[in-house]
């Protein structure tokens, strides 16, 4: 695979504070050093890979070769007659375990039966069908060769939406006003159309699990990596008939999550059945080629629109058709990307009628669940392409189509028509900063250059907002008499530096040194109940938490009251912060070969109030990057049998250092009265507007030889095939 020129990084940390705002904390806080960096450099985390126990069982899956299959029999006597096994358990014997209800977003929806371990069929491939428990890691790996399934195979479906209704588990539509498809005198019909790949999370530690029975407390403690330690514990506790205080969760270093780690999966409840029944310490370390066939997936949508646009380029209506595949079985947060692709159209621009349905259908794969963005960069990728069009047919400039329909700063909030509301931000401003850095008259002009000597140049621009999480979270501050304060925290971190955030955000409030503050995370028997780490909510609603329990208990302090002293907090968010940003690319696409070159990125983000611009920026370059994989390298592919393609690093292109493009980043912030703190969400943004510019770039650059349309990724090979549609390759 072509990979792309590499990098000559400039990051440029410029944050604008409008005139006589002030931060809750000092504006756009310190640009400190993450504190956790010092011990995972020195190889001394704590991840659940390494973890070790006495007497510690060894736990592997039987899992399915067919996408579709009746199961005639197992045969599990000769796996449990090896010796060192100490269990072979199949779907008969973990009927009392059932699989946890999900997010309950959307009204009516259709629930597959998914058992722990395969019954009477196999919905996919990889799906576990049996557990051996085994004293040695070979010992379970050889026993798991040594069960003998009898399948009889039947034909599988795919991700065929529209195409099979009766594996519909979801609609969710919004109709406002006349959404009539002509268009006025003058006007223009823009059209898109677009089938999103579906990606792999691929966090660098794959799932893991280690639970241990204490059988003289009745406890159970599990170790798992997990974006949500409180709800982890709650529904391990509830498949297993025990108290919620029977069961303690610890989410150490988790390795990245990205939304694959935010819901329990049937594995993991099967290995806690396991620990409990065997009464002792078993442990699951899933392979990488396992995480490709049977962790949750993101993306995948099928992505059709309209925008009518009146003579003078306004607005007038937007159609959009959404097909999210949902997989074989629904984590707890399924049906997000659907309901926010849905819900955020129309982004940042104003619609006089909107038209917006989203299905989301099952199929014979592995599930599909939130990825970093969660529907955001659908929404994104969508409208962005439609103003494209528009302004193609009506033959005006992208950028002013854009400034004359965005949503102005001094309508702010604005009430979307499917029913949110965008709490605060400039988008015109962020499109005039980011042209303005860009130089984007000037590259305009130095395109038409390039081009009248052969080059095949592209301009491309993607605008987005971001929702970043509605609801609550909770913290506890205790102040020690030896003036060193704990902070601790029911959201939990998977790399983000949660830990020097929340310290500097809880110093701020109490007016202490930030060395004295010890943040405590990921313990259910440490750390109160609470959401967890997901949607971009943990600064704006779990700093939030932190800072309103750090100013109680100082205001406590002051008045006298003696210590230690401790204040929990549950913060309900009043609102919903809202991110924006703009981001301009510039692709190159050689003639000869279709080799992708992004050439060049600024970037315009507004994340409100900053705690730390350090960690915002690392954030907003780690999205970039997956973004950047979504849009030229990463692709999940089954073949007509519901076989997996693409089952290795082998064969899935993970973006490199190599890979990222030159960046400019810059700070547009407008603090948000939707929280506590000012904060809007950081991490997912480059996962939502950075493959959108892409894109516009990428036919941008190929609009001379007619191409109007592509789908990702954006290899050398479909570049080379959309600049040759009529040559057949052998």
């Amino acid at each position: 695979m072509t990979r792309m020129q590499p990098p000559s990084p400039q990051v440029v940390p410029d944050s604008v504070q409008p005139a006589g705002a002030r931060s809750a904390l000092a504006p756009d806080g310190e640009p400190r050093r993450r504190v956790e960096d010092a011990r995972l450099l020195r190889g001394q985390g704590r991840f659940v890979h390494a973890l070790r126990r006495p007497g510690l069982a060894h736990a592997m899956f039987v899992r399915s070769p067919h996408a579709r299959a009746r199961i005639v029999a197992i045969d599990t006597g000769d796996a449990a007659a090896q010796d060192g096994v100490l269990a072979v358990l199949t779907g008969a014997d973990l009927v009392s375990v059932a699989m946890p209800g999900v997010n309950p977003l959307v009204v009516g929806l259709r629930l597959p039966q998914r058992p722990l371990l395969a019954l009477e069929r196999v919905v996919s491939v990889g799906e576990p069908v049996a557990l051996i428990v085994a004293r040695d890691r070979r010992i379970a790996e050889d026993a798991c060769e040594r069960v003998f399934v009898d399948y009889e195979p039947l034909p599988p479906g795919g991700d065929t939406y529209p195409d099979v209704p009766d594996d519909r588990a979801a609609t969710i539509a919004f109709r406002v006003g006349d959404a009539a498809t002509a268009a006025p005198a003058g006007g223009v019909v823009a059209r898109a159309r677009m089938r999103q790949p579906r990606v792999a999370p691929a966090p660098l530690e794959p799932r893991a699990m280690l639970a241990a029975w204490d059988d003289a407390t009745q406890t159970l403690s599990v170790w798992l990596g997990t974006q949500a330690p409180s709800r982890a514990r709650g529904e391990i506790a509830r498949a297993l008939a025990l108290a919620p205080a029977q069961v303690r969760l610890i989410a150490p270093d988790v390795g990245g999550a990205f939304g694959a780690k935010a819901s329990i999966y049937p594995e993991e409840l099967a290995v806690a059945f396991a620990a409990h029944r065997l009464r002792g310490a078993v442990r699951w370390l899933s392979s990488r080629s396992e995480e490709f066939v049977s962790a949750s997936h993101g993306r995948g949508a099928t992505l059709a629109g309209e925008l009518v646009v009146d003579a003078d380029g306004h607005f007038c209506a937007l159609h959009a058709t959404l097909g999210f595949p949902l997989g074989s079985w629904l984590p707890f947060s399924a049906v997000v990307p659907a309901r926010n692709a849905a819900r955020i159209l129309p982004g940042p621009y104003r619609v006089d009628a909107l038209d917006v349905r989203a299905e989301a259908t099952l199929s014979n794969t592995a599930a599909v669940g939130i990825y970093r963005g969660a529907g955001r960069p659908e929404a994104a990728m969508l409208l962005e392409r439609l103003v494209e069009d528009a302004a193609r047919r009506l033959g005006t400039d992208p950028v002013a189509l854009r400034r004359l329909n965005l949503v102005p700063a001094d309508a702010m909030p604005w009430s979307t028509p499917t029913g949110d509301k965008l709490d605060s931000g400039d988008y015109p401003r962020l499109l005039d900063e980011a042209c303005a850095r860009f130089d984007y008259d000037g590259a305009r002009l130095r395109q038409a250059q390039r081009r009248a000597h052969g080059a095949l140049v592209g301009l491309g621009i993607g605008l987005y907002v971001e929702p970043c999480g509605q609801g609550w979270e909770s913290a506890r501050v205790t102040l020690h008499a030896d003036g060193t304060a704990t902070v601790a925290s029911g959201s939990s971190p998977q790399g983000q530096g949660h830990q020097t955030a929340y310290a500097q955000i809880a110093a701020e409030a109490l007016g202490c040194p930030f060395e004295v503050v010890h943040v405590m995370q990921g313990d259910t028997a440490a750390c109160p109940e609470g959401i967890g780490a997901l949607a971009s909510r943990s600064i704006a609603i779990g700093g939030s938490a932190i800072a309103q329990a750090a100013r109680e208990a100082s205001a406590r302090r002051a008045a006298g009251e003696a210590l230690p002293l401790t204040v929990e907090t549950v913060y309900h968010a009043p609102a919903e912060a809202w991110s924006s940003g703009c981001v301009i690319a510039q692709l190159a696409v050689d003639p000869q070969t279709g080799a992708p070159t992004i050439e060049r990125i600024v970037w315009v983000d507004d994340a409100g109030r900053i705690v730390n611009p350090l960690l915002a920026e690392g954030q907003l370059l780690g999205g970039l990057a997956q973004g950047v994989g979504q849009a030229m390298l990463e692709r999940i592919v089954y073949d007509d049998d519901g076989q997996l393609l693409t089952g290795s690093l082998m064969d899935y292109a993970l973006p490199r250092a190599t890979d990222i493009p030159p960046v400019e980043l810059h700070g547009l912030h407008t603090p948000t009265a939707a929280n506590v703190l000012g904060a809007k969400g950081v991490g997912e943004a480059g996962c939502i507007g950075v493959p959108a510019a892409i894109l516009n770039a990428a036919i941008d650059a190929l609009s001379p030889l007619g191409v109007t349309e592509l789908d990702l990724p954006l290899t050398a090979e479909s570049l080379w095939r959309a600049m040759n549609p009529a040559t057949e390759v052998a």
